[in-house]
């Protein structure tokens, strides 16, 4: 089992850095036990799971130590109370501009082709994400971009940016054979969370650097 890497520890949560490739939560079967729920339990008996991350996607993940402060992170995280911020490079090259973009696009599950997520217009539940391009890179006909969803639907940021047309490297389940073959991962990294601590009301903020360039 892997060693975590830890960001942040006190009496009342915790911030951890996962790797691409690893879940968050158990999965089904004998082969999806490994997951950073369990290794941080094994080390804080205590860790209580408040948010997840896409296998697929690295950075930050936030847990609680209590109860308590797993509902209060909760219902941060259910109201938008808490800043998130993504990485990702995306195929094509993206104008540079000191404003932020909006994707507003419903999102509901494609059930024919579980696990993926598309647009509906007419069922898809509201989902909004802002994003900016961080730097243009002719070299490789791509983008890196930061991310910010107002919402947080399952699949939302890849999702979102198949649908303008600039696909992230490394999608095994969005990109097309090009665009999967570009990167040996999902080129996508949560890489800012920043809210006000639940019992004193003092503002956190915490950061990872992107593991890909």
């Amino acid at each position: 089992m892997t060693a975590l890497t830890v960001v942040h520890e006190d009496a009342d949560l915790l911030v951890l850095d996962k790797p691409a490739g690893l879940l968050c939560v158990p999965g089904r079967g004998e082969d999806k036990q490994d997951c950073l729920s369990a290794r941080a339990q094994a080390r804080w008996p205590d860790a209580l799971v408040v948010h997840r991350l896409d296998m697929a996607t690295s950075g930050l993940v936030l847990m609680a130590r209590h109860p308590a402060m797993q509902r209060a992170l909760g219902d941060a995280f259910a109201q938008r109370r808490v800043h998130k911020r993504y990485e990702a490079i995306v195929d094509g090259l993206l104008a540079l501009s000191d404003d932020w973009a909006l994707i507003e696009a419903p999102l509901t599950a494609d059930w024919p082709n579980r696990p993926r997520q598309k647009i509906d217009a007419h069922r898809g539940k509201p989902s909004s994400t802002r994003w900016r391009v961080k730097r243009r890179l002719p070299d490789r006909d791509a983008s890196h971009v930061w991310l910010e969803p107002l919402t947080g639907r399952s699949h939302q940021l890849r999702v979102h940016l198949l649908s303008i047309g600039h696909p992230i490297l490394g999608d095994a389940l969005y990109g097309s054979e090009a665009v999967r073959g570009r990167a040996d991962r999902l080129l996508l990294h949560a890489s800012e969370l920043a809210f006000a601590h639940p019992d004193d009301g003092r503002l956190l903020r915490f950061e990872s650097t992107p593991p890909f360039a």
